[in-house]
């Protein structure tokens, strides 16, 4: 019943139209189309594709055109515009009009016109049958019309036109409509990375073999994130251009019967293929381009026939049957010698004795497969419906130059249907009636659901793990860390808490070695006297800390802001128990009176007398020892007054000395200094 027009695309991709037209008539009293306005059409058995004559450009003046559709008996028709753009006001020169059935009888179902009209509702028929006319008068502007039907069971039919931008689900399943080819919009990308959002869906699905051309069919799209750059190929007739970075892509999914059949991979044999005839030649060496060498991605010489006829065919031998829903074809893929086909046929069978032409379905002719473009590039095309044989041959009949080919085919293996278990499922006895033999009821049992293998992105949970597996990995690592590191500060505040003594290498022997060897500037800056907060702690409050100084050659000042001595700066060493005082407490505690310090003072820079060691009584005491019992004087008393008292005599605790010149006179310095004391290891004169 089906009437088509077959319509192809060009391998440019940018619009061009190559239409082969062939009007099928296979019901009596019936035409496809006729008059002198008609676009380029597809009419299916059950869906199609109308248009204006050069749309998407304006159509001519003055012209008309019908098309007549029929479904099968018990269905309906309906519309759906993509465009819908004619010039006229009052729709008496320029208008589309449907009407109920075909011939005198038809009755008018809407009639329309003007420009960048929207038609957003489907327009339904009463009836199998329908007519469209378009008319067409003088105009300056429009670009007519472009229409899919379908019959009504396809509720959710689309136009040819409709983008995945169109659709904001992220999975959707919609009818396409035979005649997808007719449309001039591009899409980008290919199967199975994807199509940019931007293509138009049902272009997208013939060229990844979803659905046929002829015939259309529903899809099942999945949208997920897209991806940096779409490629450019060349299946079923339709170009993909390369594209950039998009939002989003789509996908179709697929009834899984989508792989290799083994000659890539090695699992056909050599000896499975064959040929009418191979090329040999021996110039300069000799070279045969047999049937082995037909496998696709595989390097070396192609299969190449020895004439250049239509007559020449390449055969595969499967083995056994296995379902064939494609093939992928390249040429020679050698630069030297840019061999390919451009056009071929498939045939088929299962004992290499009867073969069969491949057609598509509703049509009476061999279908004609785009080949190749250029000797290195593949081209894909699908079969719709699959083929199911052993024996698969494929006869060239257009080339460039010479036949030259390498293939690959596609498909899956045959699971045999195997007998069904008898279920009986429950059901209410009833007596049956004299005489009679009811045979038992046996239910039907339904056929296991098909596993379908998609493009569709990983489910949300294996794309949450991955995401979450290695934030957590990161959490527990920082934690670690945060741990380990708060550990190590609290160990360092421990072994440090509350000291101020020496560091550890200027307490070992070999540093005191050393100082012999370093300038006296930077002994002095080394050699300070440190506290020890933990034994003032051991003391307590009413004992005086001891000041700890290792023996050094050379000691730094008493009080602070004081100048240091110079590199001949020397002290005499101790002989004997001299008078000591008692250290000032620095924390307010009683006075203790063991604790003696020995203070000296520096010796002129023009002589190398050592200085006798002195003693400062920083607490104040009186020279019999008695208690602290009157106000001390000491810090406000100047540097003669200190020299007073150090010339008064050198005996008791309040003896002060001066450095002596080369006379033997004391002669204090302008600013008096102060240093370190040597350790006094005896203990003061009076004491037990």
């Amino acid at each position: 019943m089906g009437r088509a027009v077959m319509v192809g695309r060009g391998p440019t991709g940018a619009g061009v139209l190559v239409l082969s037209i062939l009007i099928i008539l296979t019901t009596e009293d019936c035409r496809a189309q006729k008059g002198d306005g008609c676009g380029p059409t597809v009419l299916g058995p059950s869906s199609g594709t109308l248009s204006s004559l050069g749309y998407p450009g304006t159509y001519p003046n003055n012209t008309v055109c019908e098309w007549e559709i029929s479904v099968p008996r018990g269905n309906r028709v309906h519309f759906r515009f993509a465009e819908l753009d004619i010039e006229d006001s009052d729709c008496q020169v320029n208008y589309l009009r449907l009407y109920n059935g075909i011939g005198p009888e038809r009755s008018e179902i809407v009639k329309y016109c003007g420009l960048g009209l929207k038609v957003r509702e489907l327009i339904e028929s009463s009836t199998h049958q329908v007519t469209v006319q378009f008319m067409s008068g003088t105009h300056h502007s429009g670009r007519g019309f472009y229409l899919s039907y379908s019959t009504t069971e396809h509720t959710d039919l689309i136009t040819c036109l409709d983008k995945g931008t169109d659709f904001p689900e992220a999975e959707f399943s919609k009818y396409c409509p035979a005649g997808c080819l007719t449309s001039t919009e591009e899409i980008s990308g290919t199967v199975p990375n994807g199509y940019r959002e931007s293509s138009p869906v049902c272009v997208a699905a013939v060229h990844a073999g979803v659905v046929s051309n002829a015939v259309g069919g529903r899809i099942s799209v999945v949208s997920s994130k897209g991806i940096p750059h779409y490629e450019a190929t060349l299946a079923n007739n339709v170009t993909s251009t390369g594209g950039t970075l998009s939002n989003s892509l789509f996908t179709f999914r697929t009834n899984g019967c989508l792989g290799t059949l083994g000659l890539e991979s090695g699992g056909v044999a050599d000896t499975q293929l064959s040929a009418s005839s191979e090329w040999e030649w021996s110039i300069g060496q000799h070279s045969v381009w047999a049937p082995s060498g037909a496998r696709l991605k595989r390097a070396g010489l192609p299969w190449a026939s020895a004439q250049s006829d239509l007559k020449q065919w390449l055969q595969v031998d499967l083995k056994k049957e296995k379902r064939i829903t494609g093939i992928s074809t390249t040429g020679s893929t050698l630069r030297k010698y840019q061999y390919y086909v451009s056009a071929y046929r498939v045939q088929h069978s299962n004992d290499a004795q009867q073969w069969l032409s491949y057609r598509e379905a509703n049509s009476t002719q061999d279908k004609i497969f785009q080949g190749n473009i250029n000797y290195l590039h593949e081209v894909r095309n699908n079969f719709i419906p699959p083929i199911e044989a052993r024996f698969v041959r494929i006869n060239p009949t257009q080339w460039h130059q010479r036949i030259a080919l390498k293939l690959e085919l596609v498909g899956c293996e045959i699971h045999p249907v195997r007998p069904l278990p008898r279920s009986f499922p429950p059901y209410r006895l009833t007596p049956p009636s004299a005489g009679t033999k009811r045979p038992p009821l046996f239910g039907q049992t339904t056929h296991p659901p098909d596993i379908r293998n998609t493009t569709m992105p990983p489910p949300a949970d294996v794309a949450l793990a991955a995401v979450l597996v290695p934030v957590l990995v990161m959490v527990l690592t920082a934690l670690i860390l945060i741990v380990v590191c708060a550990w190590h500060c609290r160990s360092r505040k421990k072994s440090s808490d509350g000291t101020y003594d020496l560091p550890h290498w200027d307490r070992t022997d070999w540093w005191k070695s050393m100082k012999q060897l370093l300038p006296s500037k930077m002994v002095e800056t080394e050699d300070s006297v440190r506290y020890s907060s933990s034994e003032v702690g051991r003391l307590g409050r009413g004992a005086v800390p001891r000041l700890h100084a290792e023996p050094a050659d050379y000691a730094e000042p008493l009080v602070s802001g004081v100048t240091t001595l110079g590199a001949r700066s020397t002290f005499k060493p101790d002989e004997g128990p001299d008078p000591g005082y008692t250290d000032p407490d620095l924390y307010d505690a009683p006075i203790s009176q063991d604790v003696y310090h020995a203070y000296a003072e520096p010796l002129p820079a023009s002589g190398s007398e050592y200085a006798t060691p002195i003693v400062v009584d920083m607490g104040c005491h009186p020279s019999g020892g008695s208690t602290l019992n009157q106000p001390c004087s000491f810090m406000g008393a100047g540097p003669a007054s200190l020299l007073t008292r150090t010339d008064s005599g050198r005996s008791g605790r309040t003896a002060y000395d001066t450095p002596k010149n080369a006379t033997g006179q004391a002669t204090p310095p302008e600013d008096q200094t102060y240093q370190v004391p040597q350790r006094n290891t005896q203990k003061p004169k009076g004491k037990s």
